[in-house]
């Protein structure tokens, strides 16, 4: 489903990316990271959620779009914000075009998400669509908020973080739009705003979370398929669940390298400085401590969707949602 969702919803992208000038240096950028594939899970949960409260998929599709348009182009600003190298298999849009190219290109694909929204009034009506664009404002402010915790973390080399601090920090930067923000907008189309959203938010948490969790495994512990960077969250100083562990459970001198080393930028630390933290997490453990909450988080997120598609009749959609959170935590 996320192959056939996503498919469809790549193809009505498409159409929204223009083939004008200025091409190259503009609009063949914005089409570079939809064009790379990807998950598609955004635009699936949104299409899902819409179809679960009986929707026909065409009412959620622009929806769809714009999630997957805004996904895209904070990629874009993700990867200059990381310094990161890979991105799908391939190099990064800053790396490819040089940042000022690609800040512009990820600027101009945020404002134009906004035009599938706009085009829902034709579907859906205005009622509606106002308060899909509602919805939007506010996973904007809290993925923004998000963001800019992790980032300030980095910036001043923040070392006193627990896991509560981690959760809020995904909550806001992942969660709203990876997986609370499609399953609302989806929930308000299909039910045409006649559900309590609330609930979504609980399991669009624990999903998020556990999503964002193995993703930071997968960083450690990717094969060869995986698109990007290996051990890139460690050379960028992100603090993810098991750097936190790391900097909790270590010995004040190895916390005292552990700080030396974070402090600085990413170009100035060496490959063996990396490798150290990497067996510092293995030392005490992280990664399994990590791996066990994600499970835990994926297990409560199965509990709070049996409350919300509680009496709903049985569909492929349903048990899509529902398998959700098997597919977070097992996928590579």
């Amino acid at each position: 489903m996320l192959r056939e969702y996503g498919d469809l919803t790549r193809a009505a992208l498409i159409k929204y990316l223009p083939s004008r000038e200025p091409r190259r240096y503009l609009y063949d950028l914005l089409s570079d990271y939809p064009q790379r594939g990807g998950k598609m899970m955004r635009p699936s949960m949104c299409i899902a959620a819409a179809r679960l409260f009986g929707a026909p998929l065409e009412n959620a599709m622009q929806t769809a779009v714009a999630i997957e348009m805004l996904h895209n182009a904070l990629l874009i600003h993700d990867d200059i914000e990381d310094g990161s190298e890979k991105r799908r298999g391939r190099p990064t849009l800053h790396l490819l075009h040089g940042v000022p190219l690609a800040l512009n290109a990820g600027d101009t694909l945020t404002l134009m998400s906004f035009k599938p929204l706009l085009d829902n009034r034709a579907r859906i009506g205005e009622r509606l669509t106002i308060r899909i664009i509602e919805e939007t404002q506010r996973m904007a402010r809290e993925c923004a908020e998000g963001q800019a915790m992790e980032l300030g973390w980095r910036r001043y080399n923040t070392t006193e973080i627990d896991d509560a601090d981690y959760m809020e920090m995904v909550l806001k930067k992942t969660c709203w739009l990876a997986t609370i923000y499609p399953v609302r907008v989806g929930a308000l189309i299909g039910s045409r705003d006649s559900v309590d959203l609330d609930p979504f938010v609980r399991y669009g948490f624990f999903l998020g979370a556990a999503f964002q969790i193995q993703d930071d495994l997968l960083n450690l512990v990717g094969d060869d398929g995986y698109g990007k960077e290996i051990d890139g969250d460690i050379w960028e100083g992100k603090r993810t669940l098991m750097l936190i562990r790391t900097i909790q459970e270590s010995t004040r001198k190895e916390r005292a390298r552990l700080s030396e080393i974070l402090c600085r930028p990413r170009e100035e630390r060496a490959p063996s400085e990396v490798r150290w933290i990497r067996k510092l997490m293995d030392k005490y453990g992280c990664t399994e401590y990590a791996r066990q909450i994600a499970h835990g988080l994926a297990g409560a997120a199965l509990h709070e969707y049996s409350l919300v598609s509680a009496g709903l009749p049985d569909s492929r959609d349903k048990r899509f949602l529902e398998q959700m959170a098997t597919w977070v935590i097992e996928r590579n």
